[in-house]
């Protein structure tokens, strides 16, 4: 991440765009909905997440989609949330997703008309800290893919959130309930073991895509090099959340890359990649043709 600090105009970290879906709760009266959409657009782009400054063309571009699954009364919904985030390429128009997940476990309230306020470690609200969770897990995951370890102090933001959550409990937050919930996301960024996954966001993106404008086969040497560090957290702790968030975000873009690689390039990708993502690695195959 550059930080331009001769513009003089400066601006929150995201560029995110909130979306709620109510398609499947029954009534004409949708107001609470569009009250809603509203407020946590306005939280997530209005809030300082860090002590940093950002330039307006630096705000990291991002969208949710909650999907209201049901609404048991006027204030309480069970949803789920869809959370992407990408950051841009050097010298190019190309965008590369960092995060692309699904959290099926989102329960909330919200009253009509009530703004969003968040309080750095204070667990006030199941909707508010949610929100607020992804927000530092998007910052993060761009803050390591400039720097080795960047996102650290985000990661560790995105903790406190989560211990807070153990005393209230609800679903997404609750520590071995669930192998990819929030309490399972978290425990894998702060952990020692999956550091070689975090520093292979940078050589991916730093030292790989960034370098595609000027150097193709240098670039994709730095892509491959990261996908190493990924498999390097796989042999510690094999197919945790990490690595499934990895590739979640990477699947599509790691095949067209190595359309123009070396038999051998291939070949390592091609194991690498369906060795990372058991469940989708036939999809790997069109590497090597």
């Amino acid at each position: 991440m550059l930080l331009w600090l001769d513009l003089g105009v400066f601006a929150q970290e995201l560029n995110c765009h909130v979306t709620v879906n109510s398609d499947k709760v029954p009534g004409t009266n949708k107001s609470v909905f569009a009250s809603l959409e509203k407020a946590l657009n306005e939280f997530m782009n209005q809030t300082h997440w860090t002590d940093m400054q950002y330039a307006s063309q630096e705000r990291i571009d991002c969208n949710m989609l909650i999907t209201i699954n049901t609404q048991s009364d006027e204030k309480t919904f069970s949803a789920s949330l869809q959370v992407q985030s990408r950051r841009p390429i050097y010298n190019s128009t190309y965008y590369s997703s960092l995060l692309n997940w699904q959290d099926e476990n989102f329960d909330f309230e919200y009253i009509e008309m009530t703004p969003i306020e968040y309080v750095d470690n204070q667990f006030s609200d199941n909707l508010t800290a949610t929100m607020a969770f992804y927000a530092y897990m998007i910052i993060g995951l761009d803050c390591d893919s400039y720097s080795p370890l960047g996102g650290t102090p985000y990661y560790e933001k995105a903790e406190r959130l989560v211990n807070l959550a153990q005393s209230v409990g609800g679903k997404g937050w609750k520590a071995f309930a669930d192998t990819h919930n929030r309490y399972a996301i978290i425990n894998n960024f702060t952990d020692s073991n999956v550091k070689p996954l975090r520093n292979g966001l940078y050589d991916y993106h730093r030292l790989g895509l960034d370098l595609m404008g000027r150097d193709a086969e240098k670039a994709r040497i730095g892509v491959i090099e990261g996908l190493r560090k990924v498999k390097e957290t796989d042999k510690v702790r094999p197919q945790c959340v990490a690595t499934t968030l990895f590739v979640n975000s990477k699947r599509e873009e790691v095949i067209a890359l190595m359309s123009q690689a070396t038999k051998d390039q291939k070949k390592e990708v091609y194991e690498i990649m369906s060795s990372l993502d058991l469940s989708q690695s036939d999809r790997y195959e069109t590497i090597l043709k």
